[in-house]
C-alpha cells in the first residue's frame, strides 16, 4: 500500500509573521468595537490621522506596544497599540507629531503604555521643534491599571507643560473625555470641538446627581455649544470631524513650527497700501452708536479674511489672526456691540491667553481699542475682577514681539493702560481723529468737576453738554495725547492699513533685552 504523503506545513516566513502583526495592531479592538465606532458617526483612530495629515505623509511609531498589566482579565495582546496611535507625519507640507486615541481598544481608555506613547510623541516634537496635534476620545484612565493610569496621566501633564511656549501644542476632542484626564488637552494652546460629538467634564451627570441633586446631560453639561461660549475652555468648534481637520490645517497656517522661528509669511495678495473708505464713515458716527469691530479687522487685513479664535467666548473681545501684506499678526480689539467694548474677567483672561501665546510664537500683535473702562458690577468685583483682569496688562507688559496699537474711538481709564498703550511698551500707537483718551467718558468727568455749575444752570442738561463737548476738545482728543507724546501719530482712518503694515515691516527684527530671572509670578 502506497504510503499517503502528507502535505508540507506552511511556515510563516519572518515576514509574514511581521505583516500578520502589523494586521492585527491595525485591526484596533475588532470588527465589532469599530461597527460601534461607525454607528456613533465616528472614525476610526488611523483614518482621522489619514485625514488630518497630507497623504501619505503618516509614519506610525509604536504599533506593536501592548500594556504590561494582566490583572482583572487584561491581556496584553488583546489591546493592540494600547489603545493608541502615535508618530509623525507632514500638515500643509509642514513637519509634525500626531496622536490619536482608538476609542475601539477599551474605550481609548489610558494606561501606562498609552501614555508612554502620548508622552513620546511630544517629546519626539520638541526634539524636532514641530507642532504637536493630539486627537482625544477616551472614557479616560484605565481602572485596571490603578494607580500606573494616572501616574501615566500626569507625566503627559508634565511633558505638555514643557513643550507649553517651546512648539505649538493642539487638541481635537473626538468624543468622550472625562475626570482629571480633561487637564491634558486644557494644558494645550488650542482645543477643538465638534458640535454634538465632544463632551469634556471633570465629574459627570451622573455623580453630579448623586453629589449635588442636579439634573443635567452630557451636552449641556460638556458640549462644544457650552466650552465654546461659557467656560471658554473651547477655542473652534467644528460642524463635523472633517471640518475640524481643516480648521486644524488653516490654524497652523498662521503659525511657527517653534519658538525658534517666526510664522512663515505667505506671497501677498492684497495691495499693502489700499485704502478703506468704509473705515472713514466710522470717524463721523454718533460716538455712542455701537458698530461691529470684526468690520475694522477684516478692512484691515489680507484679502478681508479673518481667523477669529473663542469667537463665542466674551464677545466683547475680539482675538484671532490675520495677514497683513503675507505677514502672520494677532489681533486684539474691543467690540463696542457687546458691553459697549467693556473689560470684564472673561475678556481680561481671553485676552492675556491670547496675547501670551503670540508673544511665545513671535507672532507680532495689533491692538484695536474702543474701550470705555471696565465693566462695572457686585458679581465682577467679587469674581475677582481685580486680579484676573491684572492678567491683560500683565501679558502685554512682558510681551516683546512688534506691538501696533490703534485707538478708534474710546479708551478711557485702566482699561486705557492695559489695551497696548505706550505706558506698557506698545511700541507704535495711531488714533483715528475721533479717539477719546482720558481718564473717563466726558460727562462722567464733568458731573465731578462742575458739579455746582450744573446744578445752578438753567438748564442743567444743556450745560452738562456743552461741559462735556468742551472737555473732549481740550483733555480727551488725540490731539492733547499726541502733544503729551503718547500717540505717535493721529491718522485718517482709511489710511488704517498701509499704517499699521509699514509699522510692522518696520518693527520685523526688534529686540528686548529681558531682565534675567526664572519667571515672573501672574496673578492666576
Amino acid at each position: 500500500m502506497e504510503e499517503t504523503k502528507k502535505p508540507k506545513q506552511h511556515i510563516p516566513t519572518k515576514t509574514q509573521d511581521l505583516i500578520d502583526r502589523r494586521r492585527r495592531a491595525r485591526e484596533g479592538g475588532g470588527p465589532e468595537k469599530v461597527a460601534d465606532q461607525r454607528k456613533r458617526g465616528k472614525m476610526l483612530a488611523r483614518e482621522r490621522i489619514e485625514f488630518l495629515l497630507d497623504e501619505d505623509s503618516f509614519e506610525e511609531l509604536g504599533l506593536l506596544v501592548e500594556t504590561r498589566c494582566e490583572s482583572f482579565g487584561l491581556k496584553p495582546s488583546a489591546l493592540p497599540g494600547d489603545g493608541v496611535v502615535a508618530g509623525f507625519g507632514r500638515v500643509n507640507n509642514r513637519s509634525v507629531c500626531v496622536f490619536a486615541q482608538d476609542f475601539t481598544v477599551k474605550g481609548g481608555t489610558l494606561g501606562l503604555a498609552h501614555a508612554r506613547k502620548i508622552c513620546g510623541a511630544i517629546e519626539l516634537a520638541m526634539r524636532a521643534k514641530v507642532p504637536v496635534i493630539g486627537l482625544y476620545d477616551s472614557g479616560g484612565a484605565r481602572i485596571q491599571e490603578g494607580v500606573d493610569s494616572l501616574g501615566g496621566y500626569a507625566e503627559v501633564f508634565y511633558r505638555t507643560v514643557q513643550a507649553s511656549g517651546y512648539v505649538p501644542q493642539i487638541s481635537a476632542i473626538l468624543g468622550p473625555f472625562a475626570g482629571g484626564a480633561v487637564h491634558a488637552p486644557a494644558l494645550t494652546d488650542y482645543v477643538f470641538m465638534v458640535d454634538g460629538l465632544s463632551h469634556m467634564f471633570l465629574t459627570g451627570p451622573d455623580f453630579i446627581k448623586s453629589a449635588t441633586g442636579e439634573s443635567t446631560d452630557f451636552e449641556s453639561l460638556g458640549g462644544a455649544k457650552v466650552h465654546s461660549s461659557k467656560s471658554g475652555v473651547c477655542h473652534f468648534v467644528a460642524g463635523s470631524e472633517h471640518d475640524c481637520f481643516r480648521q486644524i490645517r488653516e490654524l497652523l497656517e498662521f503659525l511657527p513650527q517653534s519658538c525658534e522661528e517666526k510664522p512663515k509669511a505667505v506671497m501677498p495678495s492684497d495691495d499693502p497700501f489700499r485704502l478703506s473708505p468704509q473705515l472713514g464713515t466710522l470717524v463721523e458716527m454718533d460716538p455712542k452708536k455701537p458698530f461691529d469691530v470684526h468690520d475694522v479687522v477684516m478692512e484691515i487685513a489680507d484679502n478681508h479674511q479673518f481667523l477669529e479664535v473663542q469667537k463665542d467666548f466674551a464677545l466683547n473681545l475680539v482675538v484671532g489672526f490675520v495677514r497683513l501684506n503675507g505677514e502672520s499678526v494677532g489681533v486684539v480689539a474691543n467690540n463696542p456691540l457687546y458691553f459697549s467694548g467693556a473689560l470684564d474677567i472673561d475678556a481680561s483672561e481671553k485676552g492675556a491667553r491670547f496675547v501670551r501665546f503670540c508673544d511665545s510664537f513671535n507672532i507680532p500683535l495689533l491692538t484695536l481699542v474702543d474701550v470705555p473702562g471696565y465693566w462695572p458690577g457686585v458679581e465682577q468685583e467679587h469674581a475677582g475682577l481685580i486680579r484676573r483682569g491684572a492678567k491683560l496688562p500683565y501679558a502685554y507688559c512682558q510681551s516683546s514681539v512688534p506691538k501696533v496699537t490703534v485707538v478708534l474711538r474710546k479708551a478711557y481709564g485702566g482699561a486705557y493702560d492695559v489695551m497696548g498703550s505706550k505706558h506698557i511698551r506698545g511700541d507704535v500707537l495711531f488714533a483715528w481723529p475721533c479717539a477719546e483718551i482720558a481718564v473717563m467718558g466726558p460727562h462722567s468727568a464733568v458731573d465731578i468737576l462742575h458739579r455746582a455749575e450744573i446744578a445752578a444752570a438753567p438748564d442743567p442738561r444743556k450745560r452738562r453738554d456743552e461741559l462735556a463737548a468742551d472737555y473732549v476738545a481740550k483733555y480727551a482728543s488725540p490731539y492733547h495725547a499726541a502733544r503729551r507724546g503718547y500717540v505717535d501719530e493721529v491718522i485718517d482712518a482709511k489710511e488704517t492699513r498701509p499704517k499699521v503694515i509699514r509699522a510692522f515691516q518696520f518693527l520685523r527684527d526688534k529686540v528686548v533685552e529681558r531682565m534675567p530671572k526664572k519667571h515672573g509670578n501672574i496673578p492666576l
